[in-house]
């Protein structure tokens, strides 16, 4: 049995994380189908509905609605996708950036080492959201905005983790050998030294997803992200916040698929950690 199945089949954190993070994609992707209304179809003659259960709730709106008659569910069931396509790609964005700088800066050396480093100490200096929050107005409220915001700010990260790698990994023998062999800087850092990075990027990608989702939400939240008309969790949690003590349901729902999906991607980041650490495969 591979290492990685094994690891999975004795780890109920790791097999909840599975559960959890397949749901939450699976929903995104069959959103159109699952949804029992469009995210911004309403009726203010429904608006303002506790969950079905409840005294006023209505049959067709399990999870209530809120103060446009908007189905909370279909809802909270569309914003799966927004907050997925910015993590994902925001995390493939700020991987490729931080990895080609931390590869150059780590095996290069010099001038680019200090330039790259200056400029990542910089960026890591300003707390990520307060840079998120400067930077955001500039640019409009897109989503692809929001992708390059998360993408560029986060890159710092991977950067850094990426050059102490390749500073510990350059003078192994394999590097010295291929290198005495007249091979090129760009063919021993992409065929050499990035195959040697997989298991701590993997890694780190995983819990980068998870607290973009978080800062999509906040920035939502804030009114930073996406456009109000574009349903996403944060969205929904500003749309309720005035209304959390007499339509608490508002608020609830959306906050719990941010926690719920979060804490998946955690929980499987934990998963591929383990998996990727050679100290604990040999311990097993």
């Amino acid at each position: 049995m591979p290492y990685g199945l094994h690891r999975l089949l004795h780890d109920p954190g790791a097999i909840l994380g599975l559960i959890l993070v397949t749901l939450v994609v699976l929903t995104a992707l069959f959103a159109d189908q699952l949804a029992p209304f469009g995210p911004t179809e309403g009726s203010l003659t429904n608006a303002k509905r506790p969950e079905t259960w409840q005294e006023r709730g209505l049959p067709g709106h399990l999870l209530g609605t809120d103060q446009l008659g908007q189905d909370i569910l279909s809802r909270v069931i569309y914003c799966a996708r927004v907050s997925l396509t910015v993590a994902f790609f925001g995390v493939l964005l700020a991987s490729a950036i931080g990895v080609t700088l931390g590869l150059s800066a780590g095996y290069l050396g010099g001038r680019v080492d200090a330039l790259v480093s200056g400029a990542v100490n910089l960026l890591l200096s300003f707390p990520y959201l307060v840079l998120v929050i400067i930077v955001a107005p500039v640019f409009g409220r897109l989503l692809l905005t929001v992708i390059l915001i998360f993408g560029i700010t986060d890159a710092p990260v991977f950067a850094r983790l990426v050059r102490g790698e390749v500073l510990r990994l350059r003078g192994q023998d394999y590097v010295t050998a291929v290198r005495g062999l007249g091979a090129p800087a760009w063919r021993i850092m992409l065929l050499h030294l990035l195959p040697n990075l997989v298991g701590p990027l993997v890694t780190l990608m995983t819990f980068e997803m998870s607290a973009m989702i978080f800062y999509e939400a906040g920035l939502s939240f804030l009114g930073l992200s996406v456009p109000p008309e574009v349903p996403s969790w944060g969205n929904m949690l500003a749309l309720g916040r005035s209304f959390l003590y007499i339509y608490p349901w508002m608020s609830i729902y959306p906050g719990l698929a941010i926690s719920l999906t979060a804490f998946g991607v955690n929980l499987l980041g934990d998963w591929v950690r383990d998996v990727m650490d050679p100290r604990l495969r040999h311990a097993d």
